[in-house]
């Protein structure tokens, strides 16, 4: 028997791997708010006398959605990831952060769902100790989300 490959799964996959690029070709900065130009990373190939798009990173409009807002996930990582500065975070662990967090606030998939393929996504890619800081910081941040919410219905 193969184990399906889901693909809400591949795309995460992709879109993590995006960010995770973007984040080296410019730094994205929380204090000026400085997000990369998406346009920037399109790669380009002389044809006759025109330059012609020739391929771009996976999933551009959801990585540029999601560096739009950059400011505003950055604060709930650094607000609930007191112990370490966001410059000392794995950069492959705030991708993933950024990506479920982005997710938790724009989709309708359940919380739950986002830490489970966070985790996934850490033990993967990260460091062996990245599964349990990426759990600990987005349990904070969503757990954090649910009572705002309880509280506003109440």
């Amino acid at each position: 028997m193969t184990d399906a490959i889901d693909p809400r799964h591949e795309k995460r996959v992709q879109l993590m791997q995006t960010l995770f690029a973007l984040m080296f070709t410019k730094e994205i900065k929380i204090q000026d708010q400085e997000t990369p130009n998406i346009d920037d990373h399109k790669e380009e190939r002389l044809v006759g006398d025109e330059i012609q798009e020739t391929a771009e990173l996976p999933y551009f409009s959801e990585a540029q959605a999601i560096l739009d807002q950059i400011a505003q996930i950055d604060q709930q990582i650094i607000e609930h990831a007191s112990e370490r500065p966001l410059a000392e975070i794995n950069q492959v662990d705030l991708a993933i952060m950024r990506l479920i967090i982005f997710e938790a606030n724009t989709q309708q998939t359940p919380k739950k769902v986002l830490v489970d393929e966070a985790i996934e996504l850490a033990k993967e890619y990260g460091t062996d100790s990245s599964s349990k800081f990426v759990n600990g910081v987005l349990g904070k941040v969503l757990l954090g989300e649910n009572k705002i919410k309880l509280a506003k219905n109440n």
